[in-house]
């Protein structure tokens, strides 16, 4: 497996480990998107284009919204759907890029932290009064999860289209022969990580 710089792994689980690997393509893909997207302008950037949410600007917030609300479910945050609370909380990709860079680092550590026990450990879901709480295993949450920000992921990448920035290549992760292509930017999230975690 690619990448796959198990620091920290808790376990050597093949789904751990597939888990803790998705979580690190989803840093790497965010990066290049959003590498895209802060060559915009902020008007570009908010401007209303054809998707199922109309903008760069309110898919990117929804992506990161919803990361923080299954994220607090798998910690037992307690915030549950107050998250939804603000809808657009970041209106520059500026703001929003350091707010999703963060939430990227703390759902590997996340995933790096599993074992094979963990994956079978259920968490509530606060799906509101209609639904109420939903029990869901972590081992389920997490691919819903990435399969959540893959999809929006895609429809940021085509409404780049319609802008000058050109949309990113974003399924060059799991091939041992596109190593040299995702080089520099594992490094740089790396250090990312680093400064980020580094005592002040």
């Amino acid at each position: 497996m690619i990448d796959s710089n198990s620091r920290g792994a808790a376990s050597h689980d093949p789904l751990s480990l597939h888990l803790t690997a998705m979580a690190r393509n989803n840093a790497w893909s965010n990066l290049r998107l959003y590498r895209a997207c802060l060559s915009l302008t902020d008007e570009a950037f908010a401007a209303r284009r054809v998707s199922f949410f109309p903008s760069l600007q309110l898919t990117l917030n929804h992506i990161l919204l919803v990361d923080r609300y299954y994220y607090d479910a798998l910690i037992a945050g307690g915030q549950g759907l107050t998250i939804f609370d603000d809808e657009l909380p970041y209106p520059r990709a500026t703001q929003l890029w350091d707010a999703q860079a963060q939430s990227d680092r703390d759902l590997l550590a996340f995933c790096e932290s599993l074992t094979g026990t963990d994956l079978h450990r259920e968490v509530e879901i606060d799906r509101g009064p209609s639904v109420g709480i939903q029990r869901e295993s972590i081992g389920r949450v997490l691919p819903h999860l990435f399969v959540h920000q893959i999809h929006h992921r895609g429809q940021v990448h085509a409404m780049l289209s319609g802008t000058a920035a050109a949309p990113p290549q974003l399924d060059e992760f799991f091939l041992d022969g596109d190593a040299p292509l995702r080089a520099s930017e594992m490094l740089e999230l790396e250090r990312m990580r680093e400064t980020r975690n580094r005592p002040l």
